[in-house]
Protein backbone atom coordinates (compact mmCIF):
# COMPACT_ATOMS: atom_id res chain seq x y z
CA UNK A 1 0.00 0.00 0.00
CA UNK A 2 1.28 3.45 -0.88
CA UNK A 3 0.82 6.58 1.23
CA UNK A 4 1.41 9.98 -0.38
CA UNK A 5 1.52 12.91 2.04
CA UNK A 6 1.33 16.52 0.84
CA UNK A 7 3.09 18.53 3.51
CA UNK A 8 5.29 21.51 4.31
CA UNK A 9 7.40 19.30 6.61
CA UNK A 10 8.34 16.06 4.79
CA UNK A 11 11.17 15.36 7.24
CA UNK A 12 8.64 15.23 10.08
CA UNK A 13 6.65 12.56 8.23
CA UNK A 14 9.74 10.52 7.39
CA UNK A 15 11.08 10.60 10.94
CA UNK A 16 7.72 9.67 12.39
CA UNK A 17 6.78 6.82 10.05
CA UNK A 18 10.01 5.12 9.01
CA UNK A 19 10.88 3.63 12.40
CA UNK A 20 9.77 0.58 14.41
CA UNK A 21 7.07 -1.64 12.85
CA UNK A 22 6.26 0.78 10.03
CA UNK A 23 9.93 1.22 9.24
CA UNK A 24 10.27 -2.54 8.84
CA UNK A 25 7.12 -2.58 6.70
CA UNK A 26 8.66 0.04 4.41
CA UNK A 27 11.93 -1.94 4.20
CA UNK A 28 9.96 -5.11 3.47
CA UNK A 29 7.98 -3.47 0.67
CA UNK A 30 4.57 -3.87 2.33
CA UNK A 31 3.95 -0.11 2.41
CA UNK A 32 5.63 2.99 0.98
CA UNK A 33 5.76 6.49 2.43
CA UNK A 34 6.00 9.33 -0.07
CA UNK A 35 6.27 12.68 1.73
CA UNK A 36 5.93 15.40 -0.90
CA UNK A 37 6.93 18.99 -0.15
CA UNK A 38 4.20 21.39 -1.26
CA UNK A 39 6.80 24.19 -1.48
CA UNK A 40 8.37 22.41 -4.46
CA UNK A 41 5.28 23.33 -6.48
CA UNK A 42 4.95 27.03 -5.75
CA UNK A 43 5.67 29.55 -8.51
CA UNK A 44 6.84 32.09 -5.93
CA UNK A 45 10.62 32.60 -6.08
CA UNK A 46 10.77 32.75 -2.29
CA UNK A 47 8.93 29.39 -2.01
CA UNK A 48 5.98 31.11 -0.37
CA UNK A 49 2.80 28.99 -0.17
CA UNK A 50 0.54 31.20 1.98
CA UNK A 51 -1.15 34.59 1.78
CA UNK A 52 -3.63 36.81 3.59
CA UNK A 53 -7.29 35.84 3.61
CA UNK A 54 -9.91 37.81 1.69
CA UNK A 55 -12.31 39.54 4.02
CA UNK A 56 -9.69 40.05 6.70
CA UNK A 57 -9.00 38.03 9.80
CA UNK A 58 -6.01 36.75 11.71
CA UNK A 59 -3.39 34.48 10.22
CA UNK A 60 -2.41 33.30 6.77
CA UNK A 61 -4.03 30.79 4.43
CA UNK A 62 -2.38 28.10 2.30
CA UNK A 63 -2.82 28.96 -1.38
CA UNK A 64 -4.61 26.77 -3.89
CA UNK A 65 -2.05 26.69 -6.73
CA UNK A 66 0.92 24.91 -5.07
CA UNK A 67 -1.38 22.35 -3.45
CA UNK A 68 -3.18 21.62 -6.70
CA UNK A 69 0.04 21.25 -8.68
CA UNK A 70 1.47 19.00 -5.98
CA UNK A 71 -1.66 16.84 -6.11
CA UNK A 72 -1.56 16.62 -9.92
CA UNK A 73 2.07 15.45 -9.83
CA UNK A 74 1.21 12.72 -7.32
CA UNK A 75 -1.89 11.65 -9.25
CA UNK A 76 0.15 11.41 -12.45
CA UNK A 77 2.74 9.31 -10.64
CA UNK A 78 0.02 6.94 -9.40
CA UNK A 79 -2.25 6.67 -12.42
CA UNK A 80 -0.25 8.07 -15.33
CA UNK A 81 -2.60 9.06 -18.13
CA UNK A 82 -5.48 6.92 -16.81
CA UNK A 83 -8.57 8.89 -15.88
CA UNK A 84 -8.70 7.71 -12.27
CA UNK A 85 -9.03 9.57 -8.99
CA UNK A 86 -7.19 8.53 -5.85
CA UNK A 87 -8.79 9.11 -2.45
CA UNK A 88 -7.54 12.42 -1.05
CA UNK A 89 -7.92 12.87 2.70
CA UNK A 90 -7.86 16.38 4.10
CA UNK A 91 -6.92 16.24 7.76
CA UNK A 92 -9.22 18.71 9.53
CA UNK A 93 -11.17 19.10 12.81
CA UNK A 94 -14.22 19.68 10.58
CA UNK A 95 -14.15 16.10 9.26
CA UNK A 96 -15.77 12.92 10.51
CA UNK A 97 -13.90 11.41 13.44
CA UNK A 98 -11.46 8.65 12.53
CA UNK A 99 -12.13 5.19 13.96
CA UNK A 100 -11.21 1.55 13.36
CA UNK A 101 -13.96 1.01 10.82
CA UNK A 102 -12.70 3.89 8.72
CA UNK A 103 -9.18 2.44 9.00
CA UNK A 104 -10.47 -0.93 7.73
CA UNK A 105 -12.17 0.70 4.74
CA UNK A 106 -9.16 2.83 3.84
CA UNK A 107 -6.83 -0.18 4.11
CA UNK A 108 -8.58 -1.64 1.05
CA UNK A 109 -7.08 1.11 -1.15
CA UNK A 110 -3.83 0.70 -3.08
CA UNK A 111 -2.96 4.40 -2.73
CA UNK A 112 -4.04 7.18 -0.39
CA UNK A 113 -3.17 10.87 -0.57
CA UNK A 114 -3.15 12.97 2.61
CA UNK A 115 -3.24 16.78 2.61
CA UNK A 116 -1.72 18.36 5.72
CA UNK A 117 -2.87 21.92 6.31
CA UNK A 118 -1.13 24.70 8.26
CA UNK A 119 -1.64 28.30 9.31
CA UNK A 120 -5.35 29.19 9.24
CA UNK A 121 -6.16 26.39 6.83
CA UNK A 122 -6.40 25.91 3.07
CA UNK A 123 -8.08 27.88 0.27
CA UNK A 124 -11.55 26.37 -0.06
CA UNK A 125 -11.37 26.19 -3.85
CA UNK A 126 -8.61 23.59 -3.95
CA UNK A 127 -10.38 21.53 -1.30
CA UNK A 128 -13.48 21.45 -3.50
CA UNK A 129 -11.35 20.43 -6.46
CA UNK A 130 -9.32 17.54 -5.03
CA UNK A 131 -10.54 16.32 -1.61
CA UNK A 132 -12.69 13.18 -1.37
CA UNK A 133 -12.70 12.69 2.42
CA UNK A 134 -12.57 15.11 5.36
CA UNK A 135 -11.32 13.29 8.46
CA UNK A 136 -10.49 14.39 12.01
CA UNK A 137 -8.74 12.51 14.83
CA UNK A 138 -10.66 14.37 17.53
CA UNK A 139 -12.34 17.58 18.61
CA UNK A 140 -9.25 19.69 19.20
CA UNK A 141 -6.93 21.87 17.11
CA UNK A 142 -3.29 21.11 16.30
CA UNK A 143 -0.64 23.26 14.62
CA UNK A 144 -0.72 21.18 11.45
CA UNK A 145 -2.05 18.05 9.78
CA UNK A 146 1.15 15.99 9.97
CA UNK A 147 0.52 14.36 13.35
CA UNK A 148 -3.10 13.37 12.54
CA UNK A 149 -1.99 12.02 9.16
CA UNK A 150 0.68 9.90 10.85
CA UNK A 151 -1.85 8.59 13.37
CA UNK A 152 -4.16 7.48 10.57
CA UNK A 153 -1.37 5.99 8.47
CA UNK A 154 -0.15 3.99 11.47
CA UNK A 155 -3.64 2.60 12.14
CA UNK A 156 -4.27 1.79 8.46
CA UNK A 157 -0.83 0.23 7.91
CA UNK A 158 -1.39 -2.31 10.69
CA UNK A 159 -4.21 -3.77 8.62
CA UNK A 160 -2.06 -4.26 5.51
CA UNK A 161 -1.12 -7.95 5.12
CA UNK A 162 2.49 -8.58 6.13
CA UNK A 163 2.96 -5.43 8.23
CA UNK A 164 2.40 -7.23 11.54
CA UNK A 165 4.43 -10.37 12.19
CA UNK A 166 1.47 -12.19 13.72
CA UNK A 167 -1.49 -12.18 11.34
CA UNK A 168 -3.87 -12.53 14.29
CA UNK A 169 -2.60 -9.37 16.05
CA UNK A 170 -4.74 -6.83 14.21
CA UNK A 171 -7.83 -9.02 14.55
CA UNK A 172 -7.72 -9.19 18.35
CA UNK A 173 -6.89 -5.58 19.20
CA UNK A 174 -9.19 -3.00 20.76
CA UNK A 175 -12.03 -1.75 18.52
CA UNK A 176 -11.51 -4.47 15.90
CA UNK A 177 -14.73 -6.24 16.91
CA UNK A 178 -16.32 -3.20 18.56
CA UNK A 179 -14.99 -3.97 22.05
CA UNK A 180 -11.90 -2.94 23.98
CA UNK A 181 -9.15 -5.53 24.26
CA UNK A 182 -9.19 -7.95 27.21
CA UNK A 183 -6.48 -7.86 29.96
CA UNK A 184 -3.26 -9.67 29.04
CA UNK A 185 -0.49 -11.21 31.14
CA UNK A 186 3.08 -12.44 30.69
CA UNK A 187 5.74 -14.07 32.89
CA UNK A 188 6.28 -14.28 35.81
CA UNK A 189 3.13 -16.10 36.89
CA UNK A 190 3.03 -14.00 40.08
CA UNK A 191 4.26 -10.40 40.36
CA UNK A 192 3.95 -8.14 43.43
CA UNK A 193 1.43 -10.57 44.90
CA UNK A 194 -0.77 -10.51 41.83
CA UNK A 195 -1.34 -13.82 40.04
CA UNK A 196 -2.24 -14.56 36.44
CA UNK A 197 -5.94 -15.64 36.27
CA UNK A 198 -6.17 -19.44 36.59
CA UNK A 199 -8.21 -19.82 33.43
CA UNK A 200 -5.25 -18.62 31.34
CA UNK A 201 -3.11 -21.44 32.75
CA UNK A 202 -5.72 -24.14 32.11
CA UNK A 203 -4.85 -24.92 28.49
CA UNK A 204 -8.58 -24.96 27.67
CA UNK A 205 -8.67 -22.66 24.64
CA UNK A 206 -12.44 -22.57 24.38
CA UNK A 207 -12.74 -21.46 28.00
CA UNK A 208 -9.94 -18.94 27.52
CA UNK A 209 -11.73 -17.43 24.52
CA UNK A 210 -14.95 -17.26 26.52
CA UNK A 211 -13.16 -15.55 29.42
CA UNK A 212 -11.48 -13.06 27.10
CA UNK A 213 -14.77 -12.08 25.47
CA UNK A 214 -16.38 -11.58 28.88
CA UNK A 215 -13.45 -9.46 30.05
CA UNK A 216 -13.60 -7.38 26.86
CA UNK A 217 -17.28 -6.71 27.46
CA UNK A 218 -16.72 -5.81 31.12
CA UNK A 219 -13.83 -3.51 30.29
CA UNK A 220 -15.77 -1.80 27.51
CA UNK A 221 -18.82 -1.39 29.75
CA UNK A 222 -16.66 0.23 32.43
CA UNK A 223 -14.37 2.42 30.33
CA UNK A 224 -16.38 3.10 27.15
CA UNK A 225 -20.09 2.58 27.86
CA UNK A 226 -20.89 4.30 24.55
CA UNK A 227 -19.05 1.55 22.66
CA UNK A 228 -20.65 -1.17 24.78
CA UNK A 229 -24.18 0.08 24.06
CA UNK A 230 -23.39 0.10 20.37
CA UNK A 231 -21.96 -3.44 20.56
CA UNK A 232 -25.09 -4.75 22.34
CA UNK A 233 -27.29 -3.27 19.61
CA UNK A 234 -25.17 -5.01 16.98
CA UNK A 235 -25.07 -8.36 18.87
CA UNK A 236 -28.55 -8.70 20.46
CA UNK A 237 -28.68 -12.49 20.01
CA UNK A 238 -25.43 -13.03 21.94
CA UNK A 239 -26.62 -10.99 24.89
CA UNK A 240 -30.07 -12.65 24.96
CA UNK A 241 -28.48 -16.12 25.10
CA UNK A 242 -26.28 -14.98 27.98
CA UNK A 243 -29.28 -13.73 29.95
CA UNK A 244 -31.17 -17.01 29.38
CA UNK A 245 -28.25 -19.05 30.79
CA UNK A 246 -28.26 -16.93 33.92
Amino acid sequence: MNFHIMTLFPEMIKQGLETSILGRAVSGGYISIDAVNIRDYTVDKHKKVDDYTYGGGAGMLMQAQPIYDCYKAIEEKINGTENKKTKVIYVTPQGKVFNQQIAIELAKEDDLIFLCGHYEGVDERVLEEIVTDYISIGDYVLTGGELPAMVMIDAISRLVPGVLNNSDSAETESFQDGLLEYPQYSRPEEWMGKKVPEILLSGNHAKVDEWRLEQSKLRTMERRPDLYEKWVLEHPVVEKKKRRKK
